[in-house]
């Protein structure tokens, strides 16, 4: 089955003590006490640096809460943003935004070396803005999906909204939320001083050089924490070489084919549902149960690479799929095997799309609309799966594909002769005894070949494969009541 993509951020690593200056010689030595952090061990820091590379879209979102959540999960202290995007969808860039806030330890933006329109909006998300020494940042700008410039009054609520948004993010952050700003409104004069960084009628954008600069008093950088020429110059300027260890995380395909599962999600969904119902009602498992199977598979796997999922709704589809299983091979006919199984494994699929956060209780994210979406999909994928079951009953019996879903050359079946005449019934009846060949499986239903000539056909206990001797045994009102010659 699907396995989890680990991470592992390295071993705490313990740092010897520095060496402790001696103590003047003295007539009598007097050891001299040490203070708490000259005794107090340097721990390694833990790292995880995920890339924000090209347009900022789904794949990135993806990646980034994978990251995030594995970060949490694994107690890391820090998650870098490797950067170099020309920016990208701003819904994605604000579920982004939303992510970042959720992880309690330190971030950091490496600008490597573009942090353009959403980028810039992402980047005033961290703690800390590192630059390469090549770095810009800036032009945040609204336009339109194509490029173009939004309309004049939506592109005002948008400003609007995004300044006071980039305010509360960069409060106690220097002069972040007025940069941010300028980078934003055209409109927007960016004055430190009687310096003017920024005229009205421009969008800012700057250097790392520029935006390494200080001003006012006491002196503070305009956005930049410091330049480095990698990340990991970057780590060893802050936490000096060999007290950090670091995971890397990289956009695979799996990511950019998860932003196609996910959007099929409520298709893929209705198909094998309606898929599973098929394979319920006919006696022999097939094609349609291994089409349902891989349809509710599917959606499962695209949740896991989004980063919605984590491990734990494995083991529920698992045993899920599990009780199914064993309905349709060694319990045939018992129907709450199989019920139950298929509502384990689509609980398991809600669980498995829903943005659950590693310390979020059940309350939090219910009270948090967080099931609201994964309920939608699957309440569409009910909706689809009604529908193109009474399509099939009402189109399909007429067709040639009817014809090879169900065997339509059943003769002399009890239910055929219920009320009918005596000596049809007699006939069947002079069966019982005879010995014959499953000519379908049974499980518990099918057919039987006797002589020459197919019935319908059941067994009490157990199943039957295709092609096994049987006897009969008896009949009912829907047909035979066979077991095996050996039994």
């Amino acid at each position: 089955m699907l396995s989890r993509w680990l991470i592992v951020l390295g071993a705490l690593w313990i740092w010897p003590l520095r060496a402790q200056t001696e103590a003047p010689r003295l007539e009598a030595p007097v050891p001299q006490a040490s203070t708490a952090s000259e005794l107090a061990p340097a721990a390694t820091k833990r790292v995880v640096v995920i890339p924000v590379r090209d347009e900022i879209a789904s794949p990135v979102l993806y990646i980034l809460r994978r990251g995030l959540k594995e970060a949490i999960e694994q107690k890391a202290d820090v998650v870098v943003l490797d950067m170099k995007t020309p920016g990208g969808a701003l819904d994605v860039t604000f579920d982004i935004m939303e992510a970042l806030a959720k992880f309690p330890g330190e971030t950091v933006t490496f600008v490597n070396n573009e942090a353009m329109s959403a980028g810039a909006f992402i980047s005033a998300m961290t703690g800390e803005i590192w630059f390469a020494p090549d770095g810009i940042i800036g032009a945040a700008a609204p336009v339109s999906s194509t490029g173009q410039d939004v309309d004049a009054t939506m592109k005002l609520k948008i400003t609007s909204y995004l300044k006071a948004r980039l305010r509360s993010i960069s409060e106690g952050k220097g002069y972040r939320g007025q940069v941010i700003s300028a980078m934003v409104d055209a409109d927007y004069e960016l004055k430190i001083g009687d310096t003017v960084l920024k005229a009205k009628g421009e969008l800012l954008s700057l250097t790392s050089t520029e935006a390494g600069k200080t001003y006012g008093e006491p002196a503070q950088a305009l956005l930049a924490a410091g330049t480095a020429k990698s990340i990991e110059a970057l780590l060893e300027k802050k936490f000096s070489a060999g007290g950090f260890t670091v995971k890397r995380l990289e956009i695979t395909w799996s990511e950019r084919l998860a932003v196609v599962l996910n959007r099929l999600s409520p298709i893929l969904l209705g198909l094998g549902l309606l898929a599973l119902f098929i394979e319920f009602k006919t006696p022999v498992f097939g094609i349609f149960g291994v089409t349902g199977i891989v349809c509710l598979g599917v959606v499962f796997i695209g949740s896991y690479v989004a980063g919605f999922s984590g491990h734990e709704p494995v083991l529920g589809f698992s045993l899920g799929l599990l009780l199914v299983a064993l309905e349709l091979f060694f319990f045939p006919g018992v129907a709450i095997v199989a019920v139950a199984g298929l509502l384990l494994m689509l609980g398991s699929l809600v669980w498995a799309m829903a943005d659950l956060w590693p310390g979020m209780s059940f309350g939090m994210a219910w009270s948090g609309d967080v099931f609201a979406g994964p309920l939608q999909n699957l309440g569409l994928g009910l909706v689809l799966a009604l529908g193109l079951g009474l399509a099939l009953a009402k189109f399909l019996p007429s067709g040639w594909v009817w014809d090879r879903l169900v065997v339509g050359s059943v003769v002399s079946g009890s239910a055929q002769v219920a009320g009918g005449a005596p000596e049809v019934a007699s006939g069947v009846a002079a069966l019982i005894g005879l010995q014959g060949v499953a000519a379908t499986a049974l499980r518990p239903g099918g057919q039987v070949e006797i002589a020459g000539r197919r019935y319908e056909a059941s067994v009490a206990v157990g199943a039957i494969d295709a092609g096994v001797a049987v006897v009969v045994r008896g009949r009912s009102d829907f047909g035979l009541v066979v077991e095996k010659t050996d039994a």
